[in-house]
């Protein structure tokens, strides 16, 4: 937990899930910047005026720093991450905020129907702001004041383009502590040009006959998600090696993404019950999406949770566990939320389960999972790639 001191208060703010562990904080130069700007004005662009701004929303918020120090403002919250969202409740919990003062929504919802300041935190996925930024554009007016942040390495010619072929005029700040901020004014006639203009998001394609068990099958992929335009070499490598009789098996398709891996289960055994899982709003709609493209209604076995990951399912559950974990949060690298994922998939598996995981082989994530279940084989490998199997002991006891 660290404490962040802003123009507009001070607070303590953690990421989610919380562990003491973790020294990486819930902001960054960026969010101080951004925030130092809105009350003091930066180079020839004054302070904003927040009290009599009317609806203040903010797009990309990280882990609700931004939201908590503007918390009195009553700003609405847009996130493609449901993690995003627990820390805000969390952090504004903290800062003795109410949860009524900060308006959750995912970049599924519908956007506040008028926007008078939008605050944009530029997410690492360039595809999911152009997707946003037609979203958001028609909710815009002539006096919207629209500001966005990053770090500097954030931020890069496309990003400005973006904002200047949607909203209107682009310029950038100075560099400060290696952030920048982002200013846009909105051209209305280019806004309502917005409302007529075709989002080119969601994208579909058809894996090619070298995908393994899903070969054949149509992906479809909503904005912010990996590798949207075809068929990543993991999920390839996986889908060649994933076990195709799972006879009538509970399967849960954990960081699902795209939601692939377990349609190719389900069309492979239509007496699977596939549960997918996913911290994306994006991922989960792009799962349904593509389940829904590939298999018939009538044969419809299929759940969907947006969440920590199997934070909604009961210990003992799941017969198999499909996995391949991320190794990136935002820009930061690390096997955290994989070894998370790993202990997770332990507690859901019945004994007798099994998780299946295919990760770059640089990763060592034999050792852990051999720490953790007992028991780790290598299914398949390649130069750069390994698929790992693991099989919950009965009577092994928990790792401490």
């Amino acid at each position: 937990m660290n404490r962040l001191t802003t123009p507009f208060g001070s607070c303590e703010l953690t990421r989610f899930p919380e562990d003491p562990r973790d020294r990486l904080r819930a902001w960054d130069a960026a969010d101080e910047y951004l925030l130092r700007h809105l009350d003091s004005g930066t180079g020839d662009r004054g302070p904003v005026d927040l009290s009599g701004a009317g609806q203040i929303t903010v797009l990309g918020d990280r882990w609700g720093a931004l939201v908590t120090a503007l918390a009195a403002y009553r700003p609405a919250q847009i996130t493609d991450s449901a993690l995003t969202h627990a820390a805000t409740e969390a952090n504004l919990a903290r800062a003795g905020a109410p949860a009524s003062s900060v308006r959750l929504l995912t970049t599924q919802d519908a956007p506040p129907e008028r926007i008078d300041v939008l605050l944009v935190r530029v997410p690492k996925s360039l595809a999911l702001l152009e997707d946003q930024l037609y979203r958001l554009a028609p909710h815009l007016h002539e006096g919207t004041v629209v500001v966005g942040t990053g770090m500097v390495k954030e931020i890069h010619t496309s990003t400005l383009k973006l904002f200047e072929k949607i909203i209107g005029p682009t310029r950038t700040s100075l560099a400060e502590k290696k952030a920048r901020l982002i200013f846009c004014t909105p051209d209305v006639r280019r806004a309502s040009a917005g409302r007529a203009a075709t989002d080119p998001w969601p994208l579909r394609y058809t894996v090619d006959e070298d995908g393994g068990s899903g070969a054949g099958l149509t992906v479809v992929n909503h904005a912010g998600i990996f590798c949207a335009d075809r068929l990543d070499v993991g999920t390839r490598f996986f889908l060649q090696n994933i076990p195709t009789n799972t006879a009538g098996a509970r399967v849960l398709d954990l960081g699902c993404g795209n939601g692939l891996v377990g349609t190719a289960v389900a069309v492979a055994d239509p007496d699977a019950e596939v549960v997918f899982t996913d911290e994306s709003y994006q991922a989960v709609a792009s799962a349904r999406a593509t389940f829904e493209a590939n298999v018939r209604t009538d044969r419809w076995r299929a759940e969907f949770l947006v969440g920590d990951g199997v934070a909604d399912l009961p210990p003992g559950s799941v017969d198999l566990v499909l996995n391949n974990p991320p190794f990136h949060s935002h820009q930061a690298t690390t096997d955290a939320t994989a070894l998370r994922m790993f202990a997770q998939s332990r507690k859901v598996l019945r004994p007798g389960g099994e998780l299946w995981v295919v990760a770059n082989r640089h990763m060592g994530y034999h050792t852990h999972l051999r720490r953790l279940f007992g028991n780790s084989e290598v299914v398949a490998s390649e130069p750069k790639f390994v698929v790992l199997r693991a099989v919950k002991r009965e009577n092994r006891p928990r790792p401490m």
